[in-house]
């Protein structure tokens, strides 16, 4: 009887222990529905916050990563193009070169960028650093209009190299996202680039031709595809019409915000320098095949926390910057002043139209000379903010302005030259030739030039405020110092405001109201 009541609670015990052994080697059932998460950014050429530390900022945005991949370890993160250039930071020499990017590139290493295409201003840089930039990442590229210029005929594509083996970038991209339940989903990404910005090593080929040929390679692999665009909005809206199927462009290059519906296809677009950053999520029905999209446009601001990790890293490249900053300028981080409007220095602007900050920068040139001069004249492609400076301004800011600096100089030369020069500089709308102007306006009713408001006269001399640059002839092929119509050229000495064309704007805005 004893051994007979060991026999049934060892039963008892097995049969228990083998019931719990059950539960855990259990499954949740696949419920055939997932849930992912995009975090957008577009046009981020700044690691550190702006605006006196009010907004942007890629520790900030690190942070909102972060508590994304809390909510949904199924989070992604993404660039829509232009990173590696332009940026104050990517002009100083660090132990022996330009950091062309190099900081841009360290940073979204640290954040574990999933996926980015190229913009028009990564082809900025020349091909020797696009290269090294390239083979630093550990984040994946795609582009299908973008290919590398062997010769004359032969293109391929861009590529990484990694202990001597060449890793090409491709056309598409596939990723493929599974939750807990065991659902998965596989999301094809294509990308396209505008060619505003030809190089004799890259060649553009035609974007919607492109866009529709990466599309057809995706749409039977995949359960989603995804547009990662860095082109017009105008250019977002023809794909959209033309991929009906397509229920996300996540786009650059206009640098504000914008969230368009065309059709079936939300096309959306953050502010420039991670002021904003897009959060995308989607709710995708496998055996049904419906997605559901929502999309939230962030702030990023001081009010939002700072990863720790990658504060570090901007700390490291802000120091560098700061310590060649402060051989010109004592107080980089001081404000100088504060502007009610936007001050508008984006690429297409400033080279094909009078802008308030173009009008600074001039204005600035005379006051340089204590405004004993006529007028002052600046090339539009010499200003390479490509963005909006708002709120509180320092001087660092003006360095992004004017990242190459220069000095400026005082020009004597006769009206019909400087009619010339500015009928040169509107014919080159569009292009960095075009002119900034101070004092020096077109009357459309006479069809004139006007200096302070009176036609130029062919033969009087006039004292003229320039770039240094300009006066090379590198825009202006026929301005240069021995034009026979130049009468004299005034170089400003070091310890003199114009020496610096940056000082002098600095100095200008410090004594504004």
């Amino acid at each position: 009887m004893k051994y007979l009541l060991i026999g049934v609670i060892a039963s008892v015990f097995i049969s228990c222990t083998a019931t719990q052994q059950t539960v855990k080697t259990s499954t949740v059932q696949d419920d055939g529905k997932i849930d992912i998460t995009f975090l957008q950014l577009n046009d981020v050429y700044e690691i550190a916050p702006l605006e006196g530390g009010k907004v942007g900022g890629m520790a900030r945005v690190e942070y909102v990563h972060q508590e994304l991949l809390k909510e949904n370890k199924n989070t992604y993160m993404f660039m829509a193009g232009d990173f590696l250039n332009p940026s104050l930071l990517g002009t100083v020499k660090y132990n022996g070169e330009r950091i062309r990017g190099r900081q841009m590139v360290e940073i979204m290493n640290a954040m574990n960028f999933d996926l980015v295409t190229f913009g028009n201003h990564e082809f900025d840089l020349k091909m020797k650093d696009l290269q090294k930039r390239l083979n630093e990442s550990n984040f994946n590229w795609t582009s299908a209009n973008a290919r590398q210029k062997v010769c004359k005929k032969a293109t391929y594509p861009f590529y990484k190299e990694r202990n001597g083996i060449k890793e090409f970038i491709p056309d598409t991209y596939i990723l493929e996202a599974k939750d807990a339940d065991g659902t998965t989903v596989k999301i094809g990404f294509f990308s396209v680039v505008i060619p505003s910005n030809p190089q004799n090593f890259v060649v553009y080929k035609d974007i919607f031709t492109e866009a529709t040929r990466a599309y057809n390679a995706l749409k039977d692999k995949v359960d989603i595809i995804i547009g990662l665009t860095h082109v017009a909005v105008e250019q977002d809206k023809k794909i959209a019409q033309m991929l009906r199927d397509v229920p996300l462009i996540m786009g650059g290059h206009e640098h504000t915000n914008m969230l368009v519906t065309v059709g079936n296809t939300k096309i959306a677009k953050a502010d420039a320098n991670a002021k904003t950053v897009y959060i995308h999520r989607l709710h995708y029905d496998k055996p049904t095949k419906t997605l559901q999209l929502t999309s939230e446009l962030k702030s990023i601001s001081d009010k939002t926390n700072s990863d720790t990790k990658v504060a570090a890293i901007v700390s490291k490249w802000n120091g560098v910057l700061n310590n060649q900053i402060k051989q010109i300028i004592d107080d980089p981080n001081g404000i100088i002043y504060t502007t009610d409007v936007p001050l508008d220095g984006r690429d297409i602007p400033i080279r094909s139209k009078q802008t308030n900050l173009g009008k600074l920068v001039a204005k600035a040139m005379a006051f340089g000379f204590q405004n004993k001069v006529d007028c002052a004249l600046v090339n539009g492609g010499s200003i390479r903010l490509d963005d909006q400076l708002e709120g509180d301004i320092n001087s660092i800011d003006i360095f992004r302005v004017l990242p190459f600096g220069g000095s400026i100089v005082k020009v004597q030369l006769k009206g019909s030259l400087l009619t010339e020069v500015l009928d040169y500089g509107e014919s080159k709308a569009g292009k960095g030739a075009y002119l900034q102007r101070y004092n020096a306006d077109f009357d459309t009713a006479t069809q004139q030039w006007k200096v302070d408001g009176k036609p130029i006269d062919s033969e009087k001399i006039y004292t003229v405020a320039f770039s240094d640059y300009l006066l090379k002839g590198y825009d202006i092929p026929f301005l240069k110092p021995d034009n026979k119509d130049v009468v004299n050229v005034y170089y400003p000495a070091k310890d003199e405001m114009g020496y610096d064309i940056r000082k002098a704007i600095i100095s200008y805005l410090k004594q504004l109201p």
